[in-house]
């Protein structure tokens, strides 16, 4: 075999072995090298190359490893005769990979964004070494098909203590997210069952509805939160509402409703109610509420939970807690199921509650998004000539109602080109109706809150919005 044939880049960022077992890999393969033939011996290749023998060593065990060259006991390697695989060239596979770019922005107020300077890496770095130094061969193994029964245990004090939510470890299953959660949840419910969705409402969860092909009626959402009157005139029979938070309008579900939606829950035994506790962590005015589940009395409510807001969003740990009746059903259909989170980021979790960082970390979060909140809000409150902020009872966004000339759209193109991302709450709109005013979600968790108050500044200029005591033209 020609020895020219490898060009090896000595400064290059990939190994010289890796460089050199591609190479041959990648000859091998072309026919470039042809079966039976031999190859240089690791001495003569190593001086011809002015590499270490050590280096084509290590390359020629990957080939051997792989099946590419057979190696014969004093006589050296040689090129095995394999299948032959489909070849695609390396720029095909590139343009098949190619994604639009997406447009980068200054200022993103994602509401969906947390403060991940604040998260106590530290303390969850130790958990992990612990975790890996101590685990016994057990943990790699298959887990329990509900979670592990020690996250399952915290999670179940947890919502006792903070959220009113009495439960068993029995009750709760762990999943990756309510991507993962909420399909299990639909399997539970036959065919024909019905849902209603608050309008607006997480598109995601709409999508996940419509693709398992379920009827889904949209309900309005007010100032109270869901409208159950409106509820009450359709076929539902199982709900879907936020009532913490409603989302993406920020209502909290009033006294009033919670009663009206249980009392509707419980004029049927098929009907239900999912309540997702999303943002519930976080409130700035008024006492804490507990959980819808914490009022049900006749086990017709379904919890939903995550740690993503509280914890972080890559952590994809969430759960749901099932009443006595629907847990049969789930083991009736989910019995041969394996957990889709891995068992090792569960016992890191449940570590992390067990000894109170968890309520901590909590605590910590608590006091930095109220200071953002209050910047947020008290820097808006200088524009309330044209702005109206509705949504900030807790949570973290607010919802902008925008008194302007300009449509939602045509706002959101400017806030676009002076690069500013907000989130219309048209596309939260199920029905995907015109907008009848301009309303905006503004997420601040992510944003450093010395950055907020330059950040409204730059946005209301962009809009040639003035403070009260400024004239306002356009």
């Amino acid at each position: 075999m020609d020895m020219l044939l490898f060009q090896l880049e000595k400064n290059g960022e990939k190994p010289l072995y890796d460089q050199l077992y591609r190479g041959i890999k990648e000859a091998i393969i072309t026919n470039k090298i042809a079966v039976g033939e031999k190859l240089p011996s690791k001495r003569k290749l190593a001086d011809f190359l002015n590499i270490s023998q050590t280096t084509i060593e290590i390359a020629y065990a990957q080939l051997l490893a792989e099946g590419y060259i057979m190696s014969k006991s004093r006589v050296g390697y040689f090129v095995e005769e394999i299948d032959e695989l489909p070849y695609i060239q390396q720029d095909t596979i590139t343009s098949l990979n190619e994604q639009p770019k997406k447009k980068l922005y200054k200022i993103d107020f994602n509401p969906g964004s947390i403060d991940i300077d604040a998260f106590p890496f530290q303390t969850w770095r130790k958990y992990a070494k612990e975790l890996f130094d101590d685990a016994s061969k057990e943990l790699l193994l298959t887990g329990e098909p509900q979670g592990e029964l020690s996250l399952r245990t915290e999670i179940a004090n947890y919502l006792f203590q903070s959220r009113g939510v009495v439960c068993s470890p029995e009750q709760i299953v762990i999943g990756s997210g309510t991507e993962q959660l909420l399909p299990m949840i639909l399997r539970l419910f036959s065919d024909n069952t019905c849902f209603a969705l608050e309008n607006p409402g997480y598109p995601a969860v709409h999508r996940m509805f419509s693709q398992h092909k379920r009827k889904v009626y949209p309900i309005a959402v007010d100032d109270e939160g869901i409208v159950i009157h409106e509820l009450e005139k359709t076929s539902a029979d199982v709900v879907y509402i936020t009532p913490s938070h409603q989302f993406p309008t920020g209502a909290v579900l009033s006294a009033t409703r919670r009663a009206q939606a249980l009392n509707w829950a419980s004029q049927s035994s098929s009907r239900y109610i999912i309540e997702d506790d999303y943002d519930s962590e976080f409130r700035y005015t008024g006492k804490p509420i507990p959980a819808l589940h914490a009022l049900d009395r006749n086990d017709k409510v379904i919890y939903m939970s995550t740690f993503t807001k509280s914890l972080m969003p890559s952590l994809r740990v969430a759960y749901f807690v099932l009443p006595p009746k629907l847990l049969a059903a789930y083991n009736d259909v989910f019995n041969y199921y394996s957990s889709t989170v891995p068992r090792f980021d569960q016992h890191i979790v449940a570590n992390f509650m067990r000894d109170g960082h968890f309520a901590k970390h909590l605590n910590r979060m608590r006091k930095i998004y109220r200071k953002k909140h209050e910047k947020l809000t008290s820097i808006l409150e200088n524009y309330s000539n044209q702005i109206n902020i509705t949504g900030e009872q807790a949570g973290m966004h607010i919802l902008l109602d925008v008194q302007h000339t300009l449509s939602e759209k045509q706002l959101q193109q400017f806030a676009s080109n002076a690069e500013i991302r907000i989130y219309p709450l048209s596309d939260y709109r199920l029905d995907h109706s015109s907008p009848l005013k301009a309303q905006f979600l503004l997420g601040f968790g992510g944003i450093p809150v010395h950055e907020i108050e330059p950040s409204i500044e730059k946005l209301m200029n962009c809009w040639d919005i003035q403070k009260k005591n400024q004239s306002t033209s356009r």
